[in-house]
């Protein structure tokens, strides 16, 4: 059980900080700690600084590889679980029962634009705590390669993806093997 404290009224304050000021307590004039040596020289700290910055923007910006992929035909049926997803929830999303919140089309798009366009719409479903989402990737064959490019790279980069706890080819209604529904971890 948890009290509700009373506000202290402006009497209490002031007793407080005089007793404070009697002790000899003072106010801190900065929020750094001393570590007991100079600090060093400011620009060599700045550009160690701004390195380390960008560095981190750089891995932040995305967290799918973009490295070669392993190519997928067609009609092939893409099926991907988390070892401890329970049996039956695996088995609703094989079967198109889970509901899905929110739907991305990737078709006409680059790879790298996909990639950009699958990290940003899978941070705004976690965002706005979505269980399960589809996206559509196609099977259309890359203009360059003998197999479709799309689908090859998003069945890799669903696999990295952190809070992807699943994913399977949609059914016949929603696109066959030419999407996936996904099982999103929901954040606390």
């Amino acid at each position: 059980m948890s009290r509700r404290r009373q506000k202290p009224d402006d009497d209490e304050i002031n007793a407080f900080r005089q007793a404070l000021s009697e002790a000899g307590v003072r106010p801190m004039q900065h929020n750094r700690a001393d570590p007991g040596r100079p600090r060093r020289a400011e620009e060599a700290a700045q550009a160690r600084r701004a390195a380390a910055t960008d560095a981190g923007n750089q891995n932040a910006s995305g967290r799918t590889s973009d490295g070669r992929v392993d190519p997928v035909r067609p009609s092939t049926y893409l099926d991907f679980a988390l070892p401890d997803l329970p049996y039956r929830t695996r088995s609703e999303l094989k079967k198109g029962r889970l509901g899905w919140q929110a739907g991305l089309d990737l078709h006409g798009y680059t790879i790298d634009e996909a990639r950009q366009e699958l990290e940003s719409f899978l941070h705004e479903a976690e965002a706005e705590r979505a269980r399960c989402v589809l996206i559509v990737h196609g099977k259309a064959w890359g203009a360059s390669a003998n197999y479709p490019v799309i689908k090859s790279h998003v069945n890799a980069w669903l696999r990295e993806w952190p809070s992807v706890l699943a994913f399977c080819s949609a059914t016949p209604i929603d696109g066959g093997t030419g999407a996936v529904y996904v099982l999103l971890r929901r954040q606390r």
